[in-house]
């Protein structure tokens, strides 16, 4: 893995502004291709966390200090910095993660980049309320919106870097300090986003980057001096996090898992709707929170949708994720891909195999973590491949006939993350959309996330929203002011 040296960051944490080496446990950072280590990460020790904890706190008292605009400003440069290094950060994510380049190139870094040039604008325009009261006094009051303190953000290995973005942009617009622990399994393109910061001005303190698991994580939002965690992971995850933040009642933001249902009517664009079925299963190897992996098309177009998905999916490249042809890379760990190839091998039980991506063998990466994509027609809405979050690119394919019956089938489940629906009626669409019981919806199109919309779940796929301005509010705190203009008469 040689060859790669050149993309990787220095070291393991960033404290205070500067790279640290680390004194905790070596462990290995393999490419999911190959499973061939080709770094080192030190995973923080208790000394390393309360270092960047007290870093934090102090560069929180000059950060909110800083003017407004001028924090616009180094979030735009840090932008720019990026942006000048796009392809060589994708480059680092497709290794760590095993994503296609040619996903990795034209989403990862540029999604981070889109937050930090949007809440860039909102850092120099966050102003407070003058609010009248009336009356011959004149009294009168104004809020003001005040940033929380020191912030952790834990994210997900699917979207390393998305998430360092998404997470540290509204936050730092703001006012606050953020510490960052990325996932254990991909844990490279944090520090690419540190230097950035770094050279584009921003105080030490302010932005800090702790490796580890979950040891790490729990360690931070159990300290006193943390006053918000916002977390990307799973359901069970954000449970334990939601129940470690509640003893000092922390602000907390979860973006947590879904089973999310995609619906074709019978009048839908089948050709967009079918390429709107493999964008929600297929994209990054399938392991997208948000994916709509119940697809439920109308009786009666269901058999042409099915022919042209089936014949498209057996069209896609599977293999080397950095060779720009590639469609799909492999899954991102050992681990994950013992869990996604458990649901592949009893899928058969459950429902009709429509198209069986198994487990393709790829000269040059045969120990890489693969799968290719599948396509079921499960028996039920019971079966577990159609109710549980696999995380893989496995597909199931339901029929309904009519708005009520398809509408009580795609909300029949724990999570409420995403939803879609393809038609040309657009009264129908606003209809399903005003009854679908999920956070981030869709109509004609799926997992299009602007920085500017609102990005979360209801039900057990979460607490609160990223991106846009809904995003300040989880970062921020509002102070109300009354100012008495004249005596005041007390009862006592």
């Amino acid at each position: 893995m040689s060859q790669f040296a050149d993309l990787l960051p220095p070291l393991s944490h960033f404290i205070n502004g500067r790279f640290v080496t680390g004194e905790g446990a070596a462990v290995a950072d393999v490419h999911p291709a190959t499973n061939e280590a080709f770094c080192d990460i030190r995973w923080a020790t208790d000394a390393e966390i309360e270092e960047a904890v007290a870093a934090a706190k102090a560069g929180f008292e000059v950060w909110r200090r800083t003017r407004p605009a001028e924090r616009a400003r180094i979030l735009y440069r840090t932008a720019q910095i990026l942006r000048e290094r796009n392809d060589a950060i994708a480059r680092l994510e497709t290794l760590d993660t095993g994503k296609a380049l040619q996903e990795t190139t034209v989403v990862d870094v540029i999604s981070a980049i889109d937050a930090l040039e949007y809440f860039a604008a909102h850092a120099a325009t966050m102003n407070g309320e003058h609010v009248a009261f009336g009356g011959m006094e004149g009294d009168w009051g104004y809020t003001v919106r005040e940033p929380l303190g020191v912030c952790v953000g834990i994210a997900a290995w699917n979207y390393p870097m998305q998430m360092a973005g998404w997470k540290s942009a509204p936050a730092l617009a703001c006012g606050n300090a953020m510490i960052l622990k990325p996932s254990e399994t991909t844990p490279l393109s944090a520090l690419c986003l540190a230097q950035a910061y770094k050279e584009a001005g921003l105080p030490d303190g302010v932005f800090n980057v702790l490796q580890g698991d979950g040891r790490v994580g729990a360690a931070l939002i159990g300290h006193p001096d943390v006053a918000k965690v916002s977390l990307t992971g799973s359901s069970a995850t954000g449970s334990k996090i939601l129940a470690a933040a509640a003893p000092g009642l922390k602000k907390v933001t979860l973006e947590l898992g879904g089973k999310s249902p995609l619906v074709v009517f019978d009048d839908a664009d089948i050709d967009s709707a079918v390429g709107g079925a493999m964008l929600a299963n297929f994209y990054s190897t399938g392991q997208v929170c948000s994916n709509g992996t119940r697809v439920f098309v109308h009786e009666k177009i269901r058999d042409r949708f099915a022919e042209k998905l089936i014949r498209r999916t057996e069209a896609m490249i599977v293999g080397d994720p950095f060779d720009m042809a590639t469609q799909m890379g492999p899954l991102v760990s050992r681990p994950h891909f013992d869990k996604v190839a458990a649901y592949y091998r009893a899928a058969p039980e459950q429902g009709e195999c429509l198209h069986d991506g198994g487990f393709p063998e790829i000269q040059g990466f045969e120990n890489g973590n693969w799968v290719g994509p599948a396509i079921y027609a499960p028996k039920d809405d019971d079966q577990p491949i159609a109710r549980e979050e696999i995380f893989g690119p496995l597909l199931s394919l339901f029929t309904f006939r009519d708005e009520d019956e398809v509408l009580s089938r795609a909300n029949d489940t724990i999570y409420g993350l995403a939803a879609g629906v393809y038609t040309q009626d657009l009264g129908r669409a606003h209809r399903m959309m005003q009854r679908m019981k999920a956070g981030s919806c869709w109509i004609n199109t799926f997992n299009v996330t602007p920085v500017e919309m609102p990005f979360g779940g209801h039900k057990q796929s979460g607490l609160g929203m990223e991106n846009g301005k809904w995003a300040l509010d989880a970062y921020s705190q509002v102070k109300s002011v009354h100012v008495a203009m004249g005596p005041m008469q007390y009862p006592y």
